[in-house]
């Protein structure tokens, strides 16, 4: 039986190059999604000669009934949950003072609680069987902050201190629970920089390139494998050196 792969916000740019890293190592991948279900469908089309395999199920991680009943799902048909990847996340960029209470709200719906809800929905099961494992995608702006992104920045720094508490309760359960922090990575998220903003940016990474998808899913993999397996409650940066 193959091991089992829940991965959040996978038809966005880091969730679904980890969807794909992972079927190519030959997990199975529930790829939940709340827009751009296309995306998703084109990645599993690509997957024909790989041994894994890429399922799609829509859940927005705003609503806990939703999400409730997606995991009820994915039970039912799986039966187990080996691992966890929370990649869904939203940005806003503006001044503090301009954010409304609806923003904020949304921001922390989708990047803080939209984890711990599926974080909920899979910790029993991991419990029982004494074993999983939990990734959390936050930024380099969760450690650093970014000016004109507070909320951003917050719910992202809210997800390392999750991921670093959660960690020290469940690790004698059995369970790793570990956090990809990414730099500036070329995704839709980040379509509405500015050029002369992403040349900024590059220029301030020592390795001189902006990342890849791909990089941050490689990552995830690692986290994911027996390679690692002595590893729990770290904050990997995929950034090129960004915040040296």
């Amino acid at each position: 039986m193959r091991s089992v792969a829940v991965i959040t916000g996978a038809s966005g740019g880091i969730g679904r190059a980890c969807a794909i890293v992972l079927a190519q190592a030959g997990w199975q991948v529930v790829a939940l999604y709340h827009h751009h279900p296309e995306r998703l469908t084109e990645a599993a089309s690509q997957l024909h000669s790989f041994p894994g395999q890429i399922d799609s199920f829509p859940c927005d991680l705003e609503e806990p009934e939703n999400v409730r009943t997606c995991f009820e799902q994915i039970y039912r048909l799986y039966h187990q949950v080996d691992l966890l990847v929370c990649a869904a996340g939203i940005a806003h960029i503006g001044l503090f003072s301009d954010v409304t209470e609806d923003t904020w709200h949304h921001m922390m719906g989708v990047n803080l609680d939209g984890a711990y809800r599926c974080i909920h929905a899979v910790l029993p099961n991991m419990i029982s069987r004494k074993k999983g494992n939990i990734i959390t995608i936050s930024s380099m702006w969760g450690e650093t902050g970014a000016s004109c992104e507070v909320a951003y920045s917050a719910s992202k720094a809210a997800l390392i201190g999750l991921t670093k508490a959660l960690a020290k309760e469940v690790g004698p359960s059995g369970i790793r629970v570990n956090c990809v922090s990414p730099g500036l990575i070329a995704t839709p998220m980040n379509d509405s920089l500015s050029p002369d903003t992403i040349a900024s940016l590059r220029d301030e990474t020592p390795l001189g390139r902006i990342g890849t998808p791909e990089d941050v899913a490689e990552a995830v993999h690692f986290l994911a494998s027996p390679q690692s397996s002595f590893i729990t409650g770290q904050v990997l940066g995929v950034s090129g050196g960004y915040q040296i």
